[in-house]
C-alpha cells in the first residue's frame, strides 16, 4: 500500500494523527527533502528505508514507488497532498499498475499563515471566497491573473510567486486597487524560522525582496478583518 501523507505546512507537530500512525509502522519512506522538516521523519520505524526525492525525475519516483510496492509506503509531502503536490500523476501510474493507494490529508501552508496572522479568510460582508492560485511565471496558470484579480471581494492567497510580485502589483494597479490595498507575505508559514511581512500592494515588494524559498502572498481587503455586517449566526 502506498500513503500520499501531507507533512503539514512546517511545524512537525501539525502532522495528523492519522499520518503519524503510517510513518511509525512504514517499511519505506519517500520525501521531498527542501520541504519536509526532518524531524517529521524522526517518527519513522529504524529500520525504515528512508530516501529523499528532491532530484528524482517522475520516472524515477514511479520506479522507486513500483518497487517498493508490496511494503507499506509512505510518500509524504509538504502541506496537504491535495494542493502542488503532483500527487495526480503518481496516482494515475499507481491505477496502470493497479498498486493501491490512500490519500491522508495535511495542514495546508494557506492555514498555517491563517493561525500564525490569527485572521479569518470569510469576514462577513466582506470575503466569503477564498481563492487558492499562483501567478504565472515559468509554469503556466490557465486562469489568469486579470480573472482572479476580478474577483475583489475575495480572500486571495498565492502559493508559489514570491518572485513575481512585481507582475502582482503593476496587474493590481492596472485593475483599480488601491495602493494601500493589503498584501502580506508569509515566509516558511509555521516553521521555527517563520517570518511574517505586512505592507500594501504598493511597498510590500520592497520588504520581501531577500526571499528566495518558500512563501506565501496574501492579497486584498480582508486583511483588515473588519466585517461590514454581523454574523447571521451569531447576531442576537
Amino acid at each position: 500500500m502506498i500513503y500520499f501523507i501531507g507533512a503539514g505546512a512546517g511545524d512537525p507537530d501539525l502532522i495528523t494523527l492519522k499520518a503519524y500512525k503510517i510513518l511509525k509502522i512504514a517499511d519505506v519512506v519517500l520525501y521531498t527533502g527542501s520541504l519536509v522538516p526532518k524531524e517529521v521523519l524522526g517518527h519513522c520505524k529504524k529500520e525504515a528505508i528512508i530516501y529523499d526525492s528532491q532530484n528524482m525525475k517522475y520516472g524515477e519516483i514511479f520506479e522507486f514507488l513500483e518497487k517498493y510496492s508490496d511494503k507499506i509506503v509512505a510518500r509524504v509531502h509538504t502541506g496537504d497532498p491535495s494542493i502542488y503536490s503532483t500527487i495526480a500523476r503518481q496516482i494515475e501510474f499507481l491505477k496502470q499498475k493497479k498498486i493501491e493507494y490512500k490519500v491522508i490529508a495535511g495542514v495546508s501552508a494557506v492555514f498555517g499563515a491563517g493561525a500564525s496572522l490569527g485572521i479569518e479568510y470569510t469576514i462577513p460582508g466582506v470575503s466569503q471566497t477564498l481563492i487558492l492560485s499562483r501567478i504565472e511565471g515559468k509554469t503556466p496558470n490557465p486562469e489568469s491573473l486579470e480573472n482572479i484579480l476580478r474577483c475583489k471581494n475575495s480572500s486571495l492567497v498565492f502559493y508559489l510567486s514570491i518572485l513575481l510580485l512585481d507582475k502582482l502589483k503593476t496587474k493590481a494597479l492596472e485593475m483599480g486597487y488601491k495602493f494601500d490595498t493589503p498584501c502580506w507575505v508569509v515566509e516558511k508559514a509555521t516553521w521555527s524560522d517563520e517570518a511574517i511581512y505586512k505592507g500594501t500592494i504598493g511597498d510590500i515588494e520592497s520588504k520581501v525582496s531577500h526571499i528566495r524559498g518558500v512563501a506565501l502572498i496574501l492579497f486584498g481587503d480582508f486583511l483588515h478583518q473588519k466585517q461590514s455586517e454581523e454574523s447571521h449566526l451569531y447576531r442576537k
